[in-house]
């Protein structure tokens, strides 16, 4: 169950050196944490979760494998992408295929790195993107709308829905907010998500600080902060030059690095958690001798869809899923502690699957 999260911002913000720490952590981890390279600005990476290695060590599991999150670096937008001004046109294609957005903006001074504004103002950065990905919305909108036309002339129910959504989100685009802020009925989920509209995506700014600001941020960090709180959107302040250091380093010099730093972990850590929280996902476990694993499913996964990440076979014979909490796995000692003491639930199709369950799917085949 991939989830895609595109990295943008301007130029020279650090988006690309973010990427590279990304890319460089993951492939050192790659003893322990699965990592590939889809396309150069492609990469697979592993989701921090403590509790996964907590599970792997009370189970003696050989193998330890996490949930990951895809991270896509974008190339650089400038003020026109939407009317194809740079690469205006790859850069809106490759936002449409992301689940998320992780917009960079540059928290920091340095007369050496040349901003294309010639400022530093990362609250106008956000705005500029922002913009773009309106118009090219409200573009890409109304020729759908035409589109439709005759399929709703012909009472076609699936285009009547479409031009309902579509026309709630150009009036909030004409007003100046992006399609996220429509509220959308339960019922119209599915056929919202399939828009692929642009500014339909959830956001994350990620304030890139220097390296003297990466503990307790600066002014300019402070100023997304309040943007991102109005907005109802997330931020994480992080120094991308910090994180590229630390790619290079092993896990113990890593470690005192950071101590150094004041730094209780890498950014990036908090960078993945912040995109997987974004993305509204939850992670459930399955735990044996063989290996401890980690799995992603969006928050209010049933058992059967959630049986169906591993296999979709898993889904479709679905009869039961043998449930722990991750509390009592973890404070009883394990599984067969935890059934001894009555904490082994059987839970049926109609299950709820809740984050941190250790879970065992019985299904026909």
């Amino acid at each position: 169950m991939g989830f895609k999260m595109g990295i943008v911002g301007l130029p020279n913000v650090g988006k690309s050196t973010l990427f590279n720490a990304l890319t460089k952590t993951a492939a050192a981890q790659a003893a322990n944490f699965p990592f590939c390279t889809i396309e150069p600005n492609v990469g697979d990476v592993a989701v921090p979760d403590a509790r996964l290695d907590t599970l792997a060590g009370i189970a003696k599991s050989a193998q330890v494998i996490p949930t990951r999150m895809t991270f896509v670096d974008i190339a650089g937008l400038v003020k026109g992408a939407s009317k194809g001004e740079g690469l205006g046109n790859q850069f809106l294609a490759n936002i449409r295929e992301t689940d998320a957005i992780a917009h960079v903006l540059r928290c920091f001074e340095d007369g050496d790195v040349t901003h294309v504004e010639d400022r530093v103002n990362p609250v106008e950065d956000a705005e500029i993107i922002e913009t773009e990905l309106m118009i090219a919305d409200m573009e890409s909108i109304e020729k759908r709308l035409a589109g439709l036309s005759r399929k709703i002339r012909g009472g076609d129910k699936e285009a009547l829905v479409q031009e309902r959504l579509l026309k709630a989100a150009l009036a909030a685009l004409e007003n100046g907010r992006p399609a996220r802020t429509v509220e959308v009925e339960v019922e119209d989920r599915k056929a919202w998500a399939m828009l692929q509209l642009l500014t339909s995506k959830p956001i994350l700014y990620v304030c890139n600080v220097d390296e003297a600001s990466a503990a307790t941020g600066n002014a300019f960090s402070t100023a997304v902060a309040e943007m991102a709180e109005a907005q109802g959107a997330a931020h994480v302040v992080i120094s991308a030059q910090i994180e590229e250091e630390i790619a290079q380093l092993s896990p113990e010099e890593a470690t005192e690095f950071l101590a150094e730093m004041d730094l209780e972990e890498p950014g990036l850590d908090r960078l993945i958690r912040a995109g997987y929280a974004l993305l509204d996902l939850e992670t459930y476990f399955t735990v044996g001798p063989k290996e401890a694993r980690a799995w992603t499913i969006s928050r209010g996964t049933s058992a059967p869809k959630a049986a169906g990440v591993i296999h979709g076979d898993f889904e479709k014979g679905f009869i039961r899923a043998e449930t722990i909490a991750y509390d009592d796995f973890v404070s009883l000692g394990g599984e067969q502690a935890a059934k001894e003491a009555g904490k082994m639930r059987a839970e049926g199709k109609g299950y709820t699957v809740k984050d941190g369950d250790v879970l065992h799917f019985l299904f026909n085949t």
